[in-house]
């Protein structure tokens, strides 16, 4: 298994990255919101692969053991640090409308 394949489903869009660029608060919303729509459909899939190939084994059509448990381990993974990331954005905002204006 090539770990170099694995990527967070948490990296932004390196077009806004560019120099000279101002960064305008739609831009930086768009871009919030394709991350996060990106990194939510790409743990939904990952969770749907590993529910399938549990299923499989199940049934007896796959005999590799091994990588039913590698991809439930990254399903698994995924969707924690989805968790905390939500946890941290909600405890964020929470913080926020604390704060006396």
């Amino acid at each position: 298994m090539d770990v170099n394949q694995i990527k967070s489903p948490f990296l932004i869009n390196e077009s806004f990255n560019r120099i000279n660029r101002k960064i305008t608060p739609a831009d930086a919303q768009e871009t919030f919101k394709t991350a996060l729509s990106k990194a939510i459909k790409d743990v939904n899939e990952l969770q749907n692969v590993s529910s399938k190939k549990t299923e499989l084994l199940a049934k007896g059509e796959i005999e590799n053991l091994h990588d039913v448990m590698v991809t439930g381990q990254k399903a698994s993974i995924t969707l924690q640090a989805t968790v905390e990331v939500r946890n941290k954005v909600i405890e964020a905002y929470q913080e926020i409308m604390r704060m006396q204006v």
